[in-house]
């Protein structure tokens, strides 16, 4: 057994797709490791112990807002035949919860590749995402998978709700701006708007919708051909779609608004809105960072530069 045992993971982004989705149309997610998680395994003799955001002691103790994580655990050491003592695990964090990161599966994630890593075992891609699945089924009900593909991996996804899932590469050499707006997101809440409408306005709700997934299709093809005014224009045309379907805010509305008048190709919510976070897109770093001083002059809680593309830009 090795003496210190390290997991890390990603947070992701939904680029495109969001409520659209959830009635069958395609969605866009991309990894986003400037915001991850790091969970290291340490010996320490007697009951195991946690130390994270929401509790530091022993893992008997832990309060049920942790009670994936820990279920995560039990279940991680039941199938490498270990007992739940002898170490410490400590879990730091930058990927901000309830925001549409993949927060929960990316600590998941990270948990198990620790807990692998400290007893010197091999973890297949199969045995992972299985296992980051039972604590997803606890902080989310019923998951996609989406998020523990996303925060284990560097490849975007294409998906389609039933299907399985496309990687594809990202060539698109430009620059992603994240801002948090601070307030956690209303998913649940906003998904159910969202089917109040398609009862009250059926036939306008499913062509929005329906749209949506059409500007999926074409922001895929606009990433595999490096092809950033298209993105942008797509990402504007995707933020007044959500809009009309209730499901942005005047804090993100606003944030998009700062991108764009500090020259963003294009802005719009990230993830199921009312809450949450904004992204950006630019393809010269200089833009990038004025983009994101406007964010942080509107009161962004956070913020983040990515670089994507294959090659070097800027």
């Amino acid at each position: 057994m090795s003496k210190k045992g390290k997991g890390t993971a990603t947070g992701k982004i939904i680029l495109m797709g969001e409520h659209a989705v959830v009635h069958g149309e395609p969605s866009i997610a991309i990894p986003f490791p400037e915001a991850a998680v790091e969970a290291v395994v340490c010996p320490l003799d007697g009951p195991a112990e946690l130390d994270c955001y929401y509790h530091q002691g022993a893992m008997s103790d832990a309060p049920i807002t942790v009670a994936n994580l820990i279920t995560t655990i039990e279940t991680t050491l039941k199938r490498l035949d270990q007992p739940l003592k002898n170490f410490k695990l400590t879990i730091q964090s930058t990927v901000p919860p309830e925001r549409g990161m993949g927060s929960s599966a990316a600590v998941a994630v990270a948990i198990v590749r620790a807990l692998h890593d400290y007893f010197d075992r091999a973890l297949t891609t199969e045995d992972l995402l299985e296992l980051v699945g039972v604590s997803e089924k606890i902080a989310h009900g019923n998951p996609s998978g989406l998020d523990a593909i996303m925060t284990s991996s560097r490849t975007p996804i294409y998906y389609i709700k039933g299907q399985p899932f496309i990687p594809f590469p990202l060539k698109i050499r430009a620059y992603l701006i994240v801002a948090d707006t601070g307030v956690m997101g209303e998913t649940k809440e906003a998904v159910g708007d969202v089917m109040q409408l398609l009862k009250q306005e059926p036939e306008k709700t499913q062509d929005a919708l329906h749209r949506l997934g059409n500007l999926a299709k074409q922001a895929k093809t606009a990433i595999e051909a490096d092809q950033p005014e298209n993105l942008g224009q797509q990402m504007n045309e995707a933020q007044q779609l959500l809009k009309e379907l209730t499901v942005s805010s005047e804090r993100l509305d606003t944030f998009v608004a700062a991108a764009l008048a500090s020259g963003a190709l294009g802005a719009k919510l990230t993830g199921g809105g009312r809450g949450g976070c904004m992204i950006a897109l630019a393809t010269e770093k200089e833009t990038a960072e004025q983009i994101e001083q406007a964010l942080i002059e509107a009161g962004a809680a956070n913020t983040w530069i990515y670089k994507m593309g294959d090659e070097e830009i800027g």
